[in-house]
């Protein structure tokens, strides 16, 4: 391929992105240079996720999305101000948005409060008083599933768990709590987006929460424990295996130990 030809599909390639989004940032670009394959498989992912109507409307989904930047610091992301607006968003949606996302920010002084000084400030009860905060925001379904998000850009485990059974018992939807929590998946990183997943499903597990028939038959799914219940249990039962194949060190082969 000549390099006025690699220009050319490079420049397509590009404007495939630009059609379905309205805007590039720079990692477009060198993936469409150097990985085109990877940029169409994270595209496909972005789309996805961000872009293609599920259950949340487009103005809750952008709700969600200002308190995770927010959280995260993603001072590029400002098209999401622009299509907070467009789904008729106003400054007072700004600012709830902002408010929840602060909310659940300072959450991470309640989890101290539960994980080191539970004793010492008892009868005062850290999960309850954070919930009270929580409950004085509103509108409230969307102050559960923007704090939930958070929680998972944070790592903040305990109150995401506070959090989600605080919005089962608010009447939020579980499909509404799934997409949230899958915005959080890029800016506050996949690995903590399957964390949290995990934390969810460990609750449904341990019959915390008044979970639908669908959810707790994800949680009935066996081999969600990645690589320590499928191939680390696989290689530790070759390794037992192994062991008992062999003989005891200094016996003959095949004989007693003396």
């Amino acid at each position: 391929m000549s390099d006025a030809e690699e220009l050319a599909a490079l420049e397509q390639r590009l404007a495939t992105v630009r059609a379905r989004r309205g805007y590039l940032l720079p990692h477009h670009g060198l993936l469409a240079l150097a990985f085109p394959d990877l940029l169409a498989g994270y595209d496909a992912a972005y789309s996805a996720m961000a872009l293609a109507d599920r259950v949340l409307s487009h103005h809750d989904r952008e709700f969600v999305w200002l308190a995770v930047l927010a959280a995260t610091d993603e001072a590029l992301a400002t098209h999401h101000i622009a299509r907070l607006r467009a789904a008729g968003g106003s400054d007072a949606t700004i600012e709830a948005a902002f408010a929840a996302c602060a909310g659940a920010l300072g959450g991470k002084a309640h989890d101290f409060a539960a994980r080191d000084w539970s004793a010492q400030l008892a009868p005062w009860n850290p999960r309850a008083a954070y919930l009270r905060g929580v409950r004085r925001l509103a509108p409230l379904p969307l102050v559960h599933l923007a704090q939930c998000a958070v929680h998972v850009c944070k790592a903040q485990w305990r109150v995401l768990e506070w959090q989600i059974a605080a919005a089962y018992e608010d009447g939020v939807a579980e499909d509404a709590i799934a997409e949230a929590l899958t915005l959080a998946m890029f800016p506050g990183s996949v690995p903590r987006f399957v964390e949290a997943c995990g934390v969810w499903l460990r609750m449904i597990q341990a019959g915390t929460l008044a979970a639908s028939p669908r959810y707790r038959a994800w949680a009935r799914l066996a081999g969600q424990g990645g690589y320590d219940e499928s191939g680390g249990a696989a290689m530790q039962r070759t390794s037992t295996s192994s062991d008992a194949a062999a003989p005891p060190s200094g016996s003959p082969a095949g004989g007693p130990a003396p």
